[in-house]
């Protein structure tokens, strides 16, 4: 499936770690006639490459230089050469004396957040002026051993829904009447567009909330798989800088005060560690994270937030239950779910083709909802008796524990 797919494969995966931000043109023109060659291919029994997986290793690092190329004057890569916001640093849990070190440095502080129901209290620094992100995060860590620090670093929708035309379908169910579930759901991405009603919306960058094609499809699908309780975080608004750590943060402290119970979380970066310790708190207070493992290939770094411990990992499969040659991974694999050959409605309300691991993961969050309203502790469970085993028999690192929500996908 390899060299020759990678380059089809480019054309939907050229726009996705920028197109909540950039909205990098070609990608959704393109995917109906990607899907089409992939399957050609895969019928045709192409063998895979390691070309090939390297080939979608490229393409992630070319985008990401891109991304930092187009946007300098909001973005910088760090310590660890990944995109973040640039000219920031977060500091978790320092007491006063350490913020003083920080600040005798040349470091100031921009603001500072406690987050009460997450346990955290976050410092945002500006560097000190002329010097580089990653060369201002190094020394930090010498000036203040032990200290939690990150950078903001950047987190990348991952999925893509086709531009084109379609005909219009009816405007995708909603309200906060009549729950078919009666679990409160969380998104945190791009807002919806106004045809998908939700319970509330709030934004966490600059221009938010601002609705998104990739929000808008990621809920869209929440409530055709029947959730209608649903509080979306839209933490890209317009901001070249957006899906950032911080945003995600305040995201998951704002959805806890309005008492979700599952966050359908359809973005991937790298592993941080401020937002580590945000995860692990909404998750000691009950909260079930579901996070998709992104689509840069079996190649990639682990993905987060999907990697973290206790976080419900989610892959995609196609229409013939076929795993997405382009689905990334993460430290563990829970569950698969549709995420190609299917619609989901855009901004504007039309149903349009997505694909990608995006759209696997808030069928996965619909049903771990339902299993959490029948069955309360005991919903995981419920869900691996819900889950088709796929691949090899048992638990594999293809398709987790099995096939999730098979019936949810929406062709027409």
């Amino acid at each position: 499936m390899r060299s020759t797919i990678a380059a089809s494969l480019a054309m939907v995966l050229a726009a996705t770690p920028a197109m909540a931000q950039l909205a990098l043109p070609g990608a959704g023109d393109t995917l109906g006639q990607v899907n089409s060659r992939l399957d050609g291919l895969l019928e045709q029994g192409v063998n895979t490459t390691r070309k090939a997986v390297d080939g979608l290793t490229s393409a992630r690092i070319d985008r990401l230089a891109e991304l930092v190329r187009n946007n300098r004057q909001a973005i910088e890569f760090d310590a660890e050469n990944q995109p973040a916001r640039r000219g920031e640093l977060l500091l978790e849990g320092a007491d006063s004396a350490a913020i003083a070190r920080a600040e005798q440095a040349g470091f100031v502080v921009i603001a500072r957040e406690d987050f009460q129901d997450l346990g955290l209290a976050v410092v945002r620094l500006a560097v000190p002026p002329g010097a580089a992100l990653a060369q201002a995060e190094k020394r930090l860590r010498k000036v203040l051993p032990g200290v939690t620090i990150s950078s903001d670093q950047l987190y990348f929708a991952s999925g893509n829904v086709a531009a084109g035309s379609m005909a219009a379908a009816p405007s995708v169910p909603g309200g906060t009447a009549a729950s078919t579930m009666p679990v409160r759901i969380g998104v945190i991405d791009g807002a919806p567009g106004p045809s998908a009603q939700v319970a509330a919306t709030q934004g966490f960058a600059r221009g938010a909330p601002l609705a998104s094609n990739h929000g808008s499809a990621v809920v869209s699908l929440l409530l055709h798989a029947g959730a209608r309780d649903i509080a979306v975080a839209d933490v890209y608004g317009n901001d070249p800088a957006g899906g950032n750590a911080f945003a995600i943060v305040r995201a998951l402290g704002w959805l806890l005060t309005r008492k979700v119970r599952v966050v359908s979380i359809s973005l991937v970066g790298p592993r941080n560690a401020v937002l580590a310790k945000a995860i692990s708190a909404v998750q000691g207070r009950g909260m079930v994270v579901v996070a998709a493992v992104g689509n840069d290939g079996p190649a990639a770094p682990p993905s987060y937030p999907a990697s973290y411990p206790g976080v419900i990992a989610v892959t995609a499969v196609d229409g013939r239950n076929r795993a997405l040659i382009e689905a990334g991974r993460a430290l563990h694999l829970d569950y698969a779910a549709p995420g190609a050959d299917m619609l989901a409605a855009n901004a504007a309300g039309q149903w349009k083709a997505v694909r990608g691991t995006s759209f696997a993961t808030p069928l996965v969050a619909a049903r771990a909802a339902r299993a959490v309203a029948d069955r309360g502790a005991k919903w995981l469970l419920a869900l691996d008796g819900e889950a088709r085993d796929l691949g090899r028999k048992g638990p594999d690192p293809v398709f987790g524990r099995g096939l999730v929500c098979g019936s949810c996908r929406r062709t027409k």
